[in-house]
């Protein structure tokens, strides 16, 4: 629900409509979108975000509009039927498992939502970027409305998530929900986590790094049933970052497609007649040589393994004491543009500077995939084709029309030590 809670405001106002909630809990087969995924729907019928690119959006409509009538909440599975191709399902093959809240006046859910969303819109009206890191925890058994929000995930304590889990869960399951909890803030992912009288099980998303800070919250009235229970942990994390280094046109369209992937987008260069900020309206300029610039990032602690750094500037003295520092840090994504004759002189001279074989191999140089790209935003295209292809730890990229299996593979290790989780695409900031 978090990418969508900025853009719920309007509907938590004074006289708003009721509505409801539907989020994807779980998912397995070929499904097209993760666990975390929520479509709101209101009394009226208006529709904010969606579930499965369009296979299910109407039976999912329908099921929020009779949780709004009812008040109570409720599960439904959506798969495909070999029986009937026509019945309501996912023609895709996969099965998706989704929870239909109805948000009414006055429950602490609501009220979780409106802290939510209250943040977002001021974070939007400072132009913070990036975000400041949360989670929301959701009680998805029964007919349960509860919900807390955590701040500052990636430190949660144990302690202090057991004391904003009271409202959720009872005091014999609390312990375990606590633990588990913890361990899916830490690492920033999307889970359902089940508790059973301290009693273990966690189905986790695959989730991401999150910087430390102290844990908080809000909840409603205590839970009294001591029973088992299953809650959906959300963790937003603040955007990756995409540093472009060279100002100029492929720049330009660079700045653009990544923005689209959710990044936050620095641009850098030396030179300040090119560094101009009304060039580049969608990035952070900063006029500094782009090795200063990313050793001083470095050593504040604001670069991590989400990181992807791309050089477009053409000119040794610029390209090889940055790519030297950039292929010793523990970045996801290292480009740099230029012919072969280019890429084979850089790589003499980042080995004459004492880089090995194993932080070259890294180097994505010629920059992008062989798509044939000529112009800035053809070029932009083929470098963020290759951005997408690295950050799922695909090695080898063919059309999908000459391929055979399943298009949405399971969740496994990516190459760069990073979990797989993959963002929504309304995540951007």
């Amino acid at each position: 629900m978090l990418h969508i809670v900025d853009r719920l405001a309007p509907w938590l106002g004074p006289g708003q409509p009721p509505f409801a909630v539907a989020t994807v809990v779980a998912a397995s087969g070929s499904v097209p979108r993760p666990v975390g995924t929520a479509m709101a729907v209101r009394a009226d019928g208006a529709v904010l975000g969606s579930l499965s690119g369009g296979c299910v959006e109407g039976a999912v409509h329908a099921a929020a509009l009779d949780a709004i009538a009812s008040g109570t909440s409720h599960r439904e599975t959506f798969g495909y039927s070999d029986d009937d191709a026509f019945a309501v399902g996912l023609s895709c093959g996969g099965t998706l498992d989704v929870h239909v809240q109805p948000v009414l006046p006055d429950d602490d859910a609501t009220r979780a939502l409106h802290a939510l969303a209250t943040r977002a819109l001021h974070a939007l009206a400072a132009r913070a970027e990036p975000a400041p890191p949360v989670a929301l925890v959701r009680r998805i058994d029964g007919g349960a409305r509860t919900a807390v929000v955590v701040d500052d995930p990636g430190a949660a304590d144990e302690a202090a998530v057991a004391r904003a889990l009271r409202g959720l869960v009872g005091p014999d399951s609390l312990a375990a929900a606590a633990a588990q909890v913890v361990a899916v803030l830490r690492a920033g992912g999307t889970a359902t986590v089940h508790a059973a009288h301290g009693g273990p099980g966690a189905s986790p998303s695959a989730g991401r790094a999150a910087a430390p800070a102290p844990a908080g919250g809000a909840a409603g009235d205590a839970c009294d049933a001591d029973e088992p229970v299953t809650l959906l942990v959300e963790t937003r994390l603040p955007a990756p970052r995409f540093l472009v280094c060279g100002a100029n046109d492929f720049a330009g369209a660079l700045v653009r497609h990544v923005r689209l992937l959710g990044y936050r987008v620095t641009l850098v260069d030396a030179r300040g007649v090119f560094a101009d900020p009304r060039r580049f309206p969608e990035a952070e300029v900063v006029v500094e040589w782009p090795d200063r610039y990313l050793a001083a990032e470095a050593a504040a602690g604001r670069l991590d393994a989400r990181t992807a750094v791309a050089v477009l500037t053409h000119d040794a003295k610029f390209d090889v004491p940055l790519l030297r520092l950039a292929l010793d840090l523990p970045l996801a994504y290292v480009g740099a543009m230029g012919s072969r004759r280019s890429h084979a002189q850089r790589v003499a001279a980042l080995r004459a500077e004492g880089v090995g074989e194993a932080a070259l191999a890294r180097l994505r140089s010629p920059i992008g995939l062989d798509l044939g790209a000529v112009t800035p935003e053809e070029v932009a295209v083929s470098i963020t084709a290759e951005l997408v292809a690295t950050r799922h730890g695909r090695a080898a990229v063919v059309p999908l029309s000459s391929s055979s299996g399943p298009l949405h593979a399971e969740p496994a290790a990516r190459p760069d030590g990073a979990p797989t989780h993959r963002p929504h695409p309304e995540e951007a900031p």
